[in-house]
């Protein structure tokens, strides 16, 4: 899916925004899409490297469905280089190694796993659910028609073409807004608009969209950066939850602090001055960034423990105090 065939056995691929042109033999920036003969293949359909299942708060999802569990998978591969990537051993593989490692499985056992676990949804996350497309897209359908839910943990370089051809049968949609301009060049190897582009059509076609910025201490923690992506997401839909979260040392950037909790503090601050309805500091289980509060009244609505939610004081998605209906896809 998603390629065209150019001249000299050469094709464009169209799946995200790199749009790269691959020579015959040769795979694009992801490592995963080959051109074999002038034909484009996934080297990773059906190849799953990990699978586990969490709770949708790990995401970070806190407005869609919260406490379910989520039957999460992944393929190898990445259409992204991040210096300080988390799971860069899985993610970073078929830059490194020529083989495509997975255990064979077909969206029909996928399916029937997330059944027989009681999840709620199916999450592709991990590595980027965009260049393992096809597949999740297989899944994803065959989901849809059993009940259960699909979500991406993305960063969010999906092309429009596969942004639309996947939002029938995605629910929700965790997307990274990483940094400037800059940052993307110079840590992600890639750019800032397409990633803006996917947050605002991903809203527009009816997905439930929350917002993570990893926080990395002399990177993007000015208070411009912050108040300026808190503006944006703003600009798209106030309801939009941003995720604030400490970043610790991994992969190549290993020479920065972990990010302090006064910085997540200061960032969650901004947001909601800027007018956000809910900004939540992540990866600081304890320190109280995490629990959902009521935009109207500031009550305590679910009340949260790293991935644990430890008090709910809302029925059928309002406010226990004062009856305000609280921004979410199936909240308690």
């Amino acid at each position: 899916m998603f390629y065209e065939r150019l001249k000299e056995g050469k094709v464009r691929c169209h799946l995200c925004a790199h749009y790269c042109v691959i020579k015959p033999g040769k795979r694009g920036i992801c490592a995963v899409r080959e051109n074999r003969d002038g034909t484009l293949w996934s080297l990773v359909y059906g190849k799953v490297i990990a699978r586990h299942i969490d709770p949708i708060e790990k995401k970070p999802l806190f407005h869609f469905h919260p406490g379910s569990r989520s039957y999460s998978i992944a393929t190898v591969g990445c259409n992204f280089r991040c210096l300080h990537c988390q799971n860069w051993e899985i993610s970073q593989y078929p830059k490194r190694h020529p083989d495509i490692p997975g255990e064979d499985l077909t969206p029909e056992d996928v399916v029937a796993e997330a059944e027989r676990t009681g999840c709620q949804s199916i999450s592709y996350t991990y590595t980027e659910p965009t260049i393992f497309m096809e597949y999740a897209y297989d899944c994803a359908r065959l989901a849809h028609e059993r009940g259960i839910k699909n979500v991406f943990v993305s960063n969010g370089y999906t092309s429009p073409e596969a942004v639309r051809a996947m939002a029938p049968y995605l629910d929700g949609n965790n997307i990274d807004l990483k940094g400037d301009d800059d940052f993307y060049k110079k840590v992600v190897g890639a750019r800032l608009q397409p990633v803006l582009n996917t947050i605002k059509l991903m809203k527009e076609l009816g997905v439930w969209v929350e917002v993570t910025t990893l926080i990395i201490p002399t990177y993007n923690d000015s208070e411009e950066f912050l108040r300026w992506v808190a503006d944006f997401i703003r600009s798209v839909d106030p309801a939009i939850p941003w995720h604030v979260t400490q970043f610790y040392p991994a992969h190549k950037l290993l020479d920065r602090p972990r990010t302090p909790v006064s910085t997540l503090r200061k960032a969650r601050e901004i947001g909601l001055k800027a007018g956000l309805r809910y900004v939540y500091e992540g990866n600081v289980p304890g320190e109280g960034g995490e629990s959902t509060y009521c935009p109207s009244c500031g009550e305590v609505l679910i009340e949260r423990f790293g991935f644990s939610l430890t008090r709910v004081e809302m029925k059928d998605g309002r406010c226990r105090k004062c009856g305000a209906a609280i921004d979410g896809v199936g909240m308690p």
